[in-house]
């Protein structure tokens, strides 16, 4: 258990860091209104990341545990949680789960904005 905590906390904070490098570099180049540009870029580059080291390790690891919790558990969630929501929304229609997908959908949108909005309403 402690192993695999150790890889995906390694994963995560590496990710983490390279989203903020990427928001950085991204905001140097865009104008003040489209800011959320930088949060954009790492998003949609965390889903192809994903996806491509998801496609990869089914292909060629399938049973490589530290590869799945280092890169895709740990990176991938550190660099942008967007992109498992992507993923697990993805696995969701593959199985022809269109209500759950729905619900999931939906309800992560419209809860996640009315936390944000509870918490600035409690935090101001």
């Amino acid at each position: 258990m402690w192993k695999d905590m150790l890889y995906v906390g390694i994963g995560g904070g590496i990710g983490s860091i390279l989203r903020f490098i990427t928001s950085r570099l991204v905001a140097r180049y865009v104008y003040a209104e489209w800011l959320f540009i930088g949060t954009f870029t790492a998003n949609i580059a965390g889903c192809f990341l994903i996806g491509l080291l998801s496609g990869w390790m089914l292909t060629h690891q399938p049973e490589n545990q530290a590869f799945r919790l280092l890169f895709i558990v740990g990176f991938c969630g550190g660099y942008t949680t967007f992109s498992t929501f992507a993923f697990e929304n993805l696995r969701l229609i593959e199985m022809n789960q269109w209500g759950l997908f729905a619900l999931y959908t939906f309800t992560s949108v419209t809860l996640g904005l009315l936390a944000v909005w509870g918490g600035m309403k409690l935090g101001n």
